[in-house]
């Protein structure tokens, strides 16, 4: 695969024939290079950003009817062999027929249910221990968004490079804001296992990574206060990447929505990028997977710190406690005039794999009347 910056600031991608299109993700230099922070950002080699749709380029936009853009976040898959794979933390009497395939079933129906503007995969996508051929089992666990058609990223940790990556969601077509990004989503390798002999356990955020993101954010914001149609103040940005950050052990039950049944599996050092989220003041919430027991939201510094909870039946579980994803709305307000304008609030809910599809802690992330 390879990819080229194209004059309208979209990324024009190729890949060979009877392979992935490509997800034409706005991003100010393309997939990176010098003014994006150089080694730190831009990487291919840590994403998927695909779509399945024919042709070459596709931006994300906002939807002229419902002035909404929703995105799907899917964490902590752990995909092997499907039928093959049993799956794990079930009642006894659900192994025998439960497998991978209950996690492509799950994906299918949240899909036909939220219909997606975006899907995002938020890292251990296949299960590698189990699984005897890697790239098939990336396949069949990314096959459900593929053949929905629908724009999807993924995540997927590849930890020989410190990847990012920035996407611009665009305001309605024939709106004066259509060629403005009103809704930046970043992407990042939060990595695997340390590096550093000296520091045990999980990857960080790396310092690299965290210039990209400063550079990029300031770089979005220039261009929302700039010409055409300049706004005040920054559009709101939403971060996704798979390790928790510390900062997500500053909550208890008295300042969270959600559950937390396991303790917070984050770097055992802090890298210090959500101090840089807040310091660059455009993100309003950051969403992971990695802890699968785990579901809440809370807010911290004026930025929400959100899981998914586990996703899919090869992944550890708890018996009875539904596999689940997290839906993220973002809503337009409505201009004097009758037309769309920028994004007036964020909301997020999570739908549980029972037999209702039951849709959970409904939220307000961010609205623009409260945030002045």
């Amino acid at each position: 695969m390879h990819s080229n910056f194209t004059g309208d600031g979209t990324v024009g991608c190729q890949f060979p024939a009877a392979t992935w299109s490509s997800l034409c993700l706005s991003s100010p230099n393309g997939w990176g290079g010098e003014d994006d922070g150089g080694g730190g950002g831009g990487y291919v080699g840590g994403f998927l950003l695909l779509h399945a749709a024919e042709g070459g380029r596709r931006q994300l936009r906002f939807d002229g009817k419902r002035g909404e853009f929703r995105i799907l976040q899917v964490a902590d898959m752990h995909y092997a062999d499907g039928k093959r794979t049993p799956c794990e933390d079930v009642f006894p009497q659900q192994m025998a027929s439960c497998s991978d395939l209950n996690t492509t079933a799950f994906i299918r129906r949240v899909i036909l249910a939220e219909k997606p503007d975006l899907i995002v995969f938020t890292g251990d996508n296949i299960f590698g221990f189990d699984a005897t051929d890697a790239a098939s089992s990336m396949n069949a666990a990314f096959a459900p968004a593929v053949s929905s058609n629908i724009p999807w990223a993924a995540v997927l940790g590849n930890h020989d490079q410190e990847s990012t990556l920035s996407g611009k969601v665009h305001g309605v077509e024939g709106s004066r804001l259509e060629n403005k990004s009103v809704l930046n989503l970043y992407f990042l390798d939060s990595g695997d296992y340390s590096t550093v002999p000296s520091i045990p356990g999980y990857g960080w955020i790396k310092p690299s990574q965290q210039l990209w993101f400063e550079r990029t954010s300031s770089k979005l914001q220039r261009a929302y206060v700039n010409k055409p149609e300049p706004q005040k103040g920054a559009a709101p940005g939403l971060t996704y990447f798979h390790i928790p950050l510390p900062e997500f052990a500053s909550f208890d039950s008295s300042n969270f929505t959600g559950v937390k049944q396991e303790g917070i599996s984050s770097a055992s050092v802090n890298s210090g990028f959500f101090t840089t989220m807040v310091a660059a003041g455009d993100v309003k919430a950051v969403f992971t997977g990695h802890d699968h027991l785990n579901d809440f939201c809370g807010e911290l510094t004026g930025i929400h710190l959100c899981y998914a909870g586990g996703f899919g039946y090869h992944a550890y579980g708890k018996a009875g406690w539904s596999r689940r994803a997290r839906m993220v709305v973002a809503s337009l307000e409505k201009t004097e005039k009758g037309s769309w304008g920028t994004v007036k609030s964020i909301k997020t809910w999570k739908r549980l794999d029972d037999e209702h599809l039951t849709a959970i802690d409904g939220q307000v992330l961010w609205s623009k009347s409260s945030s002045g």
